[in-house]
Formats: C-alpha cells, sequence, structure tokens
C-alpha cells in the first residue's frame, strides 16, 4: 500500500497517477496528523482492509492536482548512517582527501526532526558560501517500540519505506550540525508499506540535478544493510513509533545551488523533485556582499 498525506493533512492511498482519501475510514483527524500517524501505524492491521475498500468508492484526485506533504507527519528523531557504502567512501577521499572512516567505526548520528520537510517542500539553503550537496538514500519509518532488537528481526519493526534526502553541508563541524538545518531531510512522494518491499537491500537508485545523473547505485551494496542499520539504532537506545532511519548515500554526490531541481527515484518505492532555494538568511547575507561590494 502506498500511504500519502496530501492538501491539508488528508489521508489518501496512492493507485497509479491517482491519490483517494481514505480519512474517514482510517478515522484519521487532519487536524491531529502526528497522532492519526501514531494510531494508524499502531492499528495498521485492523485498518488495512477498511482502507482498501474506501480506496476503491472514496473520492480521488490526480496527483498532479494535490500538494504531496511528508508522509510521516513529524518525527521523534532520525538516525542516519554515515558512509555505507565503499565506493562513497572512495570519492570523499579523492573530493576532500580526510579518509572518511565507514558506518562499521562510526555507527550512526542524529538528525534533527525540525529538518524533516516533504516532497513539495524546497531545499532552503542556509548559507551563501558554502558548498551544501544532496545525498540519495532509502529511509524507512519506525512501526513499533523496539529495543536490543537484532537485524533478523528487524523487519517487523519497520513500517515502511520512502525515498530520502540527507542535504549536506561540507565542512569541519560535526555532521549532526551540517545536516540538521530546516529542509535538510525532504522525504515521499509516499510511504511503501513494508508488506509491498520484499527485499529493501536490492532496490536500485538514482538522482539528478537538473537533467544531469548524479547517482546511480543500488541498496545491494550498503556496509550495512537496512535491518543492521535497525539494530545498531536500537542497541541500548529505544526506537519509537515515528522515528526514521535513513540508509546512507551511494557515490555521486555533489554540489546544489540556488535554481536547481534535485530528483530522486528508487525502484519499487517512488520518486520526487524538489527546488532548490536560498533561505532568507542566505538571500541577506547576499545583499550585504553586494552592498559591501558597492560600498
Amino acid at each position: 500500500m502506498k500511504i500519502a498525506i496530501f492538501n491539508d493533512d488528508i489521508l489518501g492511498i496512492v493507485k497509479g497517477d491517482y491519490v483517494t482519501d481514505v480519512s474517514e475510514a482510517a478515522g484519521w483527524d487532519s487536524a491531529s496528523p502526528r497522532e492519526s500517524f501514531l494510531r494508524l501505524m499502531e492499528d495498521f492491521d485492523q485498518l488495512k482492509g477498511k482502507m482498501e475498500d474506501a480506496a476503491q468508492s472514496g473520492k480521488s484526485y490526480h496527483l498532479s492536482e494535490v500538494t504531496l506533504k511528508s508522509p510521516v507527519p513529524s518525527t521523534g528523531k532520525i538516525w542516519a548512517a554515515p558512509v555505507n557504502y565503499l565506493n562513497h567512501q572512495i570519492e570523499m577521499n579523492k573530493m576532500f582527501n580526510n579518509a572518511p572512516r565507514t558506518i562499521e567505526e562510526l555507527a550512526l548520528f542524529l538528525k534533527s526532526p525540525e529538518s524533516l520537510s516533504g516532497p513539495s517542500d524546497p531545499i532552503l539553503l542556509p548559507f551563501a558560501d558554502r558548498r551544501t550537496d544532496h545525498e540519495a538514500e532509502l529511509g524507512y519509518v519506525i512501526g513499533k517500540k523496539a529495543k536490543n532488537v537484532k537485524a533478523s528481526e528487524a523487519k517487523d519493526y519497520i513500517f515502511g519505506y520512502f525515498a530520502l534526502l540527507d542535504i549536506s553541508i561540507r565542512g569541519n563541524e560535526e555532521r549532526t550540525w551540517r545536516k540538521s538545518f530546516d529542509t535538510f531531510t525532504p522525504i515521499g512522494p509516499w510511504i511503501v508499506t513494508a508488506d509491498e518491499i520484499e527485499n529493501p537491500n536490492d532496490l536500485a537508485m538514482t538522482l539528478w540535478v537538473n537533467d544531469e545523473v548524479r547517482q546511480d547505485g543500488s541498496t545491494k551494496h550498503l556496509i550495512y544493510d537496512c535491518f543492521k542499520c535497525f539494530e545498531v539504532a536500537c542497541n541500548n537506545m529505544t526506537l519509537q513509533p515515528g522515528d526514521i532511519i535513513a540508509t546512507g548515500t551511494p557515490e555521486g554526490v555533489g554540489p546544489i545551488q540556488d535554481g536547481d531541481h534535485v530528483r530522486i527515484k528508487i525502484e519499487q518505492v517512488g520518486e520526487f523533485t524538489v527546488d532548490v532555494k536560498y533561505s532568507e538568511e542566505a538571500l541577506g547575507q547576499k545583499e550585504l556582499e553586494h552592498q559591501t561590494l558597492e560600498g
């Protein structure tokens, strides 16, 4: 099932090029999307049939006519995987000569939950003079509370998958700071429930900037696969329903700038395109620089 949130926080099921409102069948309250989403995951086995029936008869909209929102309305935490593809480690060594370690030594890092955004929201660059890169990743949302769960059992705790962009400012600051700005974790275009993804560890993934292919990889090359990332995330730490895990990016990362369009596509999951713009702060910085030069 492809579960979307659209327009004024309406719950929908996506089939083909259409999304159908299934809010009533799911007991969904658009005024409280976070609480409704948590209830949906908790009661999904009982609600699934009702939602599927509603998708056959409910009001439908063409996807081009709606605004898709983040399919996870908000999150408590985002665990992210650093350097989880060997070819990404190689390219980082070539670009920055800093010999980054892999996930095997680094484990995971946290991104601010405030960095979460949706597939219709622009990426806002906070600085006009800092390199900011795209990183294409497979992400997923936790459906049940978990602690000390082994990778072999992880599949039972994952509610569903989505495409994710881990936007990253390059520099010497801690990863958490460089990757946690508002709009730095776009996800979407919807959640594909885990029962529809037979093997998340063998999915093709492509990213374009404008019309240029930048990243073309597959989750089959993950160092720690989706389930091992889950095990590490909940090893002596509690994962709560609604938490997000980002599994890392393949090679091909590169800079984005104001005016770019970034498109991500993951096999069996879906695709979305987001615009890149300067934030108000960055625009103010550029204006100040312009005035200084003129003066």
